[in-house]
């Protein structure tokens, strides 16, 4: 059987393959869809990358949903990173599309954990605000004020209220629930050891003091040092002094907070 050709002898777009051709590259078939508008490359090219689906939707498998609708959403965010793909991206469809389907799956896990209908946006808030609190208890010292975060995030007060609230719908699967079907195991025995953040939290207990102690550009300094883990080389261009003299400060910080802890 002959295949359809246009008036200057090529395939006429929206055409398969010839049998016997060798298969299209992926490129050829997102410029076959997004150029001439082949729905039937289109679903090649899910068809083709399916597996990928699969393989990323199981990483999420025991966690209360069941595995087919997870491979579902998977797929409609394959659909996405196919429909968004740019022909000039020097990058492979595999390489695109994997964050997008990740991303679906994940979305698809955060709505399904609120136990009312949360508007999106406070729901995004909501997952900043963490973060964002404990980096400025951080910078302070203190707990921040809901004027304060509300400043940080660039939102109004109102908001960051509205999100602490939202925050209380949030239904966490339990941890009397079996992570996977196919496991016997009691999760509570499954419970890793001692957090590595409690001798963390006592050690900034302990430093707090000492550190106070200090004057507020030496303590910046320090704080630029050993928790942002900057070089001594881009501090000094931060704080506008020599690389040395921050050293030199560094040292001076350290020896003054050690007699303070000893004394």
């Amino acid at each position: 059987m002959t295949s359809k050709r246009d008036g200057r002898g090529g395939r006429a777009a929206g055409t398969s393959t010839a049998p016997g051709a060798p298969p299209q590259t992926d490129r050829e078939l997102l410029r076959r869809y997004h150029e001439g508008g082949d729905r039937t490359a289109r679903e090649e090219l899910v068809q083709r990358h399916l597996p990928l689906v699969r393989a990323l939707a199981r990483r999420y498998a025991g966690r209360g949903e069941p595995l087919d609708d997870i491979e579902q959403v998977g797929a409609i965010g394959l659909l996405k990173a196919i429909d968004r793909y740019e022909l000039s991206r020097e990058v492979a469809l595999t390489t695109y599309a994997t964050p997008n389907v990740v991303g679906e799956i994940k979305r698809h896990f955060r709505d399904k954990g609120w136990a009312i209908r949360i508007p999106r946006g406070l729901q995004e808030l909501n997952a900043r605000m963490s973060s964002t609190v404990e980096r400025l208890t951080s910078r302070m010292g203190r707990s921040p004020t809901i004027a304060e975060i509300a400043r940080e995030l660039t939102v109004g007060p109102e908001e960051v209220l509205e999100a602490l609230e939202a925050g209380s719908a949030y239904a966490p699967m339990s941890l009397s629930g079996n992570p996977s079907s196919e496991s016997d195991l009691d999760p509570m025995e499954a419970l890793g050891g001692e957090d590595e953040a409690f001798e963390r939290s006592e050690q900034r207990a302990t430093l707090e003091p000492a550190l106070h102690a200090l004057p507020e550009r030496d303590r910046e300094i320090l704080r630029k040092r050993f928790e942002e883990g900057l070089t001594q080389t881009q501090i000094a261009e931060q704080v506008g002094i020599s690389q040395m003299h921050v050293s030199r400060l560094i040292r001076k910080s350290l020896a003054r907070m050690r007699a303070e802890l000893s004394g």
